[in-house]
């Protein structure tokens, strides 16, 4: 299975556009475009992980909890629409219309309540929700300040906000962020005065590099350089929900602050298993949300059925019955970093930028883990190694330009509740291994090999296709 995807994978990377000569412009220009992707591997395919297939370790996708793959939350949503057994399939238009029923209202007070928040407005994606923050929250003379690192559909969103002051500080750097506001006060008169506002978007978690952010010390510092109280905070929950905090909450409840924070964001199709997302918030962005936000105004609202699943991940939430798997996470993503770094090649292959995983050096001290943990090698390693891992039964990902900068791929490992301890002890191994085989061939033991055996294996596979 892992064979055929890499060689699906590798078809799939063949420049298309030199030999479209004849082709209609239309489809000509669209697959030149696309060769820019291809000449550096970047082309995205539909990839049918070899996990699902019961022929590798999962240790790529957002079932985090595992509840998708256990049957919780199937056997919780059909028990959730069995309650409604007259449940409409429509919402019948958008939430301003005939799109607004009473079963979507009452869930969404539910969750609020469970978060510790006034309000809460359910939408079809994270992706959606940043959307509709970005471009409805921030007024004209707002600045919004974020870490370099959001997601992308921060970016997309901000890319249609009404605030013309937007400035990145660097990734969960305090002193950079006490730079970047004493910046937005020095060029922004109004905001000084205290009659416009910052608007501060973080993550709770950041999946491309596995930490966790400062956000107390954030608040603390906003307090003492804004000292008028206008800097307001958004937080993306989307990899902090179910998996964090008291029952799973999140990141700002697990640290008491839900009345400090004026926005979150928590996504239902990762720890959830479900699909959408909600926003938090008090009634005033709510309705600001309501009124401002084009992705809320101009869409079809969530369906009952969407809603359901999104009620019966809460439910497995506010019961506890996912308490147990969240303390998984924690106790596996431990059994990694312990197991790792005892190894007798790790030490070796990380002095010599084989190997990197950043967090490996202070996960004793830390309170909490994040269950996703980037794997470096070198650069021109990286593929190298995700065909290593495939071939070796370990489903995961490289994680390329544009979803990180030029230069910094990666490999995201991401741990479940379902996985074993074995499982994690056979990463480690297939892991060790590549090194290992790297450092022999780096100092010539290889019989002069230049390209590990998997590599070789997936070139020749080039050759069938």
């Amino acid at each position: 299975m892992a064979e055929a995807m890499l060689a699906s994978w590798i078809k799939n990377q063949r420049l298309k556009g030199p030999g479209m000569k004849d082709a209609p412009v239309f489809d000509r220009n669209l697959e030149e475009a696309l060769d820019v992707r291809r000449a550096d591997h970047g082309m995205y395919t539909r990839n049918k992980s070899a996990w699902k297939m019961g022929q590798a370790i999962d240790f790529c996708s957002n079932d985090l909890l595992s509840l998708g793959r256990t049957g919780q939350i199937r056997t919780a949503f059909f028990e959730e629409l069995s309650r409604h057994p007259d449940f409409s399939l429509y919402s019948g238009g958008s939430r301003l219309m005939d799109g607004n029923y009473d079963y979507i209202e009452q869930v969404e007070q539910e969750i609020a309540d469970f978060h510790g928040a006034e309000t809460a407005l359910i939408v079809g994606s994270g992706y959606e929700a940043n959307g509709a923050i970005y471009s409805a929250i921030p007024r004209p003379g707002d600045a919004i300040v974020y870490d370099e690192l959001v997601h992308a559909s921060t970016h997309d969103g901000m890319a249609h906000s009404l605030s013309l002051c937007k400035l990145p500080f660097r990734h969960q750097d305090i002193d950079s962020f006490r730079d970047t506001l004493v910046s937005v006060l020095d060029s922004q008169p109004l905001i000084k005065q205290g009659s416009r506002s910052i608007i501060v978007s973080v993550e709770s978690v950041y999946s491309m590099d596995g930490d966790i952010c400062p956000i107390q010390e954030f608040l603390e510092v906003s307090k003492e350089v804004c000292p008028k109280g206008n800097v307001v905070f958004c937080v993306d929950e989307a990899h902090g929900t179910g998996v964090l905090g008291p029952k799973g909450a999140g990141l700002v409840s697990a640290l008491g602050l839900q009345k400090e924070i004026a926005l979150r964001l928590h996504t239902c199709g990762k720890a959830m298993a479900s699909t959408g997302a909600v926003i938090l918030g008090n009634a005033t962005v709510r309705n600001a949300l309501m009124n401002f936000a084009r992705s809320v105004i101009y869409t079809t609202a969530p369906s009952f059925p969407v809603v359901a699943g999104i009620r019966a991940g809460y439910g497995l939430l506010q019961t506890g019955a996912t308490q147990k798997l969240q303390d998984s996470i924690q106790n596996l993503v431990k059994h990694f970093f312990k197991n790792m770094t005892s190894q007798p090649v790790w030490h070796k292959a990380t002095e010599i930028g084989i190997l990197s995983i950043p967090g490996s050096e202070d996960w004793e001290s830390r309170e909490w883990l994040a269950h996703c943990v980037p794997l470096w090698t070198r650069q021109r390693y990286n593929y190298w190694l995700v065909f290593h891992l495939q071939l070796s039964g370990i489903s995961a990902f490289p994680i390329d330009y544009p979803t990180v900068p030029k230069g910094q791929s990666r490999i995201r490992l991401m741990f479940h509740a379902a996985n074993t301890e074995a499982e994690v002890e056979t990463l480690v191994s297939i892991i060790c291994e590549f090194a290992q085989e790297m450092i022999d061939i780096e100092e010539g033991g290889e019989a002069g090999l230049k390209v590990p055996k998997a590599a070789q294996q997936v070139y020749a596979l080039m050759a069938d296709v």
